[in-house]
């Protein structure tokens, strides 16, 4: 058996997430479980670890989708309430749609990538450790305080339509507030008075490019983007935005021993 389908209209989300485990115990040579009629179901795809699985979500799945992940892949065909990618630590979520606040909050490593918009919030605590480099990539738009107390990781917004047209100014606030690792890409041009205390915007080089376009390429695989929209993306004018210092609110909190 490599392939199953659970219908989960009208099932309780731990009866689901009861389900969805029980399966893969006594199934280990499942591949593939498809979810139909998901509404507002939580915690689907919490703690799994097997590599090789893939998780298909027809609906709206409900917070904390795929918290504790480290390995499946998790496509949702519709759009995902908050914080899809919780402490994530290895895998890869697809959203279909847009997805709501704190997307990716504490994300440790694995991949995100949002077809639409994301909320608030959105890379809140993103953290990177040795080989455990996270990524959120969306295509739409992000609201204020983006990528907020971020420690590693990259964040990369396209903001493009669901065409691949331009959205036009980039208007989210507070960006990179509290910042002191990793970086954010942002296509187009971001103002000063956007960013958050700790963020800063560095120079867009050569090599920051070579470092998102594998993310954009896989992006525009995904959601099956035309050759000449990846061109045009990768073409772009890029903002990257980072943190002013690894401390940046240190003296705060001890004394300028200097």
């Amino acid at each position: 058996m490599e392939e199953v389908v659970i219908d989960a209209k009208d099932m309780h989300y731990r009866e689901l997430n009861e389900k969805i485990h029980q399966i893969l115990r006594e199934n280990p040579d499942v591949k593939k479980i498809i979810l139909k009629n998901v509404l507002g179901q939580r915690f689907i795809g919490n703690g799994l670890q097997k590599k090789d699985l893939t998780i298909e979500i027809y609906g709206i799945p409900g917070g904390d989708l795929g918290m504790f992940m480290s390995g499946p892949t998790i496509i949702v065909y519709g759009n995902a309430e908050f914080a899809p990618g919780n402490t994530m630590d290895d895998g890869t979520i697809v959203i279909h749609g847009s997805s709501g606040d704190v997307t990716a909050h504490s994300m440790r490593g694995g991949k995100i990538f949002v077809r639409g918009d994301v909320g608030y919030r959105s890379g809140i605590h993103m953290k990177a450790y040795k080989d455990k480099v996270p990524v959120l990539v969306v295509g739409g738009r992000a609201k204020d305080f983006l990528g907020e107390y971020m420690a590693g990781g990259n964040i990369i917004v396209l903001n493009i339509d669901e065409k691949g047209n331009d959205l036009g100014k980039v208007k989210g606030r507070m960006i990179g507030t509290g910042i002191h690792g990793g970086a954010i890409y942002i296509r187009g041009e971001i103002d000063k008075d956007q960013l958050g205390v700790a963020a800063d915007i560095k120079e867009f080089t050569e090599e920051d490019l070579e470092k998102i376009k594998p993310y954009i390429e896989e992006f525009c695989k995904w959601f099956n983007l035309s050759e000449d929209v990846k061109n045009k993306l990768l073409n772009s004018k890029w903002t990257k935005i980072a943190p002013i210092s690894k401390r940046p609110f240190g003296k705060l909190y001890t004394p300028d021993l200097m």
